[in-house]
């Protein structure tokens, strides 16, 4: 304990700076009145003897009571600033602050809580019987949809390897006329880049007509493959219990909520191209047929988007009008 003292003629000032206290004690007394009165010099005088003796006495008292109280204030304070002293050195060093957490990290909800009716009762966490569920895949990594690999003792056949049936024997007439009938022209559509296509619900239409409902149906021969802008598998084309083709289907998407659907886009695609193999509007892919109905039923336009005021050039059928957002104009500058 440090202690800083001053001094002056009548008085003694204490400041401790461990404890933070400080006392003031006086070391004389104060005069009193009558010494300064003019008395005479006899010593023998009894009044004057009287009265000095009686006021050195009274003043020896009042500074010895004075002094006694003030070192005890001064012992005590310093007593309880070595106690303060020796409990902070003794007490445990504060851990490290830990680094504090992201906001909403890990976030999970917490369940509703039931408040209990009678007064006095505070509300419990509601405990969930049902057990947490996992989330959503995230569907840019691919399917989950290995075909199923069946036993070699199985009496079943595994279409996702097995070639069973393939080119063992022809259709009948009826479904070879229905597989190979001339695709009407009004069926036919043309994309506004100039390309003709079958709808794909036709081709089923076909396929029914053939083998009846039932009768075909297409098997997985591999699992789902996404990639950055596409959806692509391979599918087997079964007829009447044989296998009839193979092809693979791809449908492009734009954004990870359409994988969904781009994969039933991708098995539309694997059922048109095995429909090929089949003879199912094959004309469709033969240029001079190409060349034919685009100059009998197509026509080559500009539009204009109501939006954007943007002009373009498409082709579409004589027979179709331009529908919103684009209208037709006169083309580039006019």
């Amino acid at each position: 304990m440090a202690t800083l003292t001053f001094q002056r003629a009548t008085w003694c000032l204490q400041i401790s700076r461990t404890s933070r206290t400080f006392a003031v004690s006086f070391t004389t007394a104060l005069p009193h009145r009558g010494e300064f009165r003019k008395l005479p010099s006899d010593a023998t005088n009894p009044l004057r003897s009287n009265r000095h003796d009686s006021s050195r006495a009274r003043s020896s008292r009042h500074s010895s009571a004075r002094t006694a109280f003030t070192s005890t204030r001064v012992h005590q304070a310093q007593q309880a600033g070595e106690a303060a002293a020796t409990a902070a050195a003794a007490a445990p060093a504060a851990p490290a602050a830990t680094p504090a957490r992201p906001r909403y990290a890990n976030y999970a909800p917490k369940p509703p809580s039931v408040t209990a009716g009678t007064a006095g009762t505070t509300s419990q966490p509601a405990t969930s019987s049902q057990p947490p569920t996992d989330p959503l895949p995230d569907l840019t990594n691919g399917f989950d949809d290995t075909p199923v690999v069946l036993d070699e003792g199985s009496r079943q056949v595994d279409w996702a390897r097995s070639f069973h049936g393939l080119s063992t024997a022809a259709f009948s007439k009826e479904a070879a006329s229905a597989l190979l009938q001339p695709i009407p022209a009004d069926d036919i559509e043309i994309k506004p880049d100039g390309i003709i296509y079958l709808p794909e619900i036709k081709y089923r239409r076909i396929l029914n007509r053939a083998f009846g409902p039932g009768g075909w149906g297409l098997a997985p021969r591999g699992e789902t493959i996404v990639t950055a802008k596409a959806v692509t598998r391979e599918y087997a084309l079964l007829a009447l219990g044989r296998l009839v083709s193979l092809a693979r289907g791809e449908q492009e998407y734009f954004s990870p909520d359409g994988i969904p659907t781009s994969a039933e886009g991708c098995k539309s695609n694997a059922l048109m191209r095995c429909c090929k193999d089949l003879g199912v509007a094959s004309e469709l892919w033969d240029p001079r047929f190409i060349r034919k109905f685009m100059r009998e039923h197509g026509k080559e336009l500009f539009v204009e988007h109501a939006v954007t005021k943007k002009r373009k050039k498409i082709w579409m059928r004589k027979d179709d009008e331009v529908r919103y957002p684009f209208k037709e104009t006169k083309g580039y500058g006019m």
